[in-house]
């Protein structure tokens, strides 16, 4: 907004080059999904932002977890911390086959961010960051977590599965991924 009013106004202001751009929005639909996808991510961006909210079709607490290029192998660190006002945890684990995404609960819609940074970067491993929270009539939880995904490839595609026995994503839930310039 700023650029486009310097340039109304002609004062020279660049665009901004840290910007977000939106590549593409999964809501689901009647019935629920089984898992969120995206593919054919281009690699035109610095690093990626996926913003969600979800419920699960299953009563009760769950997880979901994600995996990159369709990678099912034991690739990936993930650390963990977080509570629930009552409790405390902080976890690590080495070579698992995802990295630990958002809470996913039956009765309440939960939030998360994930950041995966220099995910085209052909020279490193691929590192996100996850901020999750949701709210059970009060009795909330928050995370922070993360993940190394051991692969040198660029990302390309991204899958989003529950874990811990829940069924799916409930209908309304929404994932929109984002490319962040840089």
């Amino acid at each position: 907004m700023l650029n486009q009013i310097a340039a109304l106004h002609g004062t020279g202001v660049a665009a901004a080059t840290n910007s977000f751009e939106s590549i593409a929005t999964v809501t689901v639909g009647a019935g629920g999904s089984s898992s969120i996808s995206f593919t054919s991510i281009p690699s035109t961006f610095k690093h990626l932002q996926v913003r969600a909210f979800h419920k699960a079709t299953t009563s009760g607490d769950y997880d979901f977890s994600f995996q990159f290029n369709s990678d099912t192998a034991s690739n990936y660190t993930k650390h963990q911390i977080g509570g629930n006002g009552s409790s405390a945890y902080a976890t690590g684990t080495a070579n698992t086959s995802q990295i630990p995404g958002g809470f996913m609960q039956y009765a309440e819609v939960g939030g998360t961010i994930i950041d995966i940074l220099e995910y085209a970067n052909t020279s490193i491993y691929k590192t996100a960051r996850v901020l999750t929270g949701s709210d059970t009539n009060g009795n909330g939880a928050v995370g922070l977590r993360s993940g190394q995904w051991r692969s040198t490839s660029a990302i390309s595609s991204i899958v989003f599965t529950p874990t811990s026995g829940a069924t799916g994503f409930a209908q309304y839930s929404q994932f929109a991924l984002y490319g962040i310039r840089g």
